[in-house]
């Protein structure tokens, strides 16, 4: 990846809507070029898709929280296929620590996360939950730094 590139991925994260002129304008190359070193990123697994981000407020989902699972390894088998299919899971991961499995919720009221809670643990064991109040910091992408444009110089 070079500095378009990386400039092309900064401005997508920004608004992945940008059309290919506005793209091209910012980069100072072509529509086709841009459209061209797009589907390479997206070919080689870099940009690996396009997302809406919503106001799950404006939505009635006003309960956002942190469940920490605790799972024995024999119990991801079963556990994983569970929860990819509950689509108030935003976001699971396998994590470090005394909890094996962080995910990230959302649910109209806290009548439904506590049901949600109470069905975890009945199927899986132990769990952790932090209700979020605030989010100072929403889902963002990483700005990526201009590539270091190297030079290899021969001494003679």
């Amino acid at each position: 990846m070079d500095k378009i590139d990386r400039k092309i991925i900064n401005l997508l994260q920004k608004n992945a809507r940008a059309s290919l002129k506005e793209l091209s304008k910012e980069c100072f190359i072509s529509s086709p070029a841009i459209a061209a070193r797009i589907n390479k990123l997206e070919r080689n697994g870099i940009i690996t898709g396009y997302h809406t981000s919503v106001n799950m407020e404006k939505i009635n989902f006003h309960v956002k929280a942190f469940i920490q699972v605790q799972l024995e390894p024999r119990q991801k088998q079963e556990f994983y296929p569970y929860i990819q299919q509950i689509p108030n899971v935003i976001e699971c991961n396998c994590v470090t620590g005394d909890y094996s499995e962080i995910m990230e919720v959302v649910f109209p009221s806290t009548t439904d996360l506590d049901n949600f809670i109470n069905n975890i643990q009945q199927r899986f064991g132990k769990t952790s939950t932090q209700i979020v109040f605030s989010t100072s910091v929403d889902h963002r992408g990483v700005k990526l730094a201009p590539a270091q444009d190297t030079v290899s110089s021969e001494k003679e």
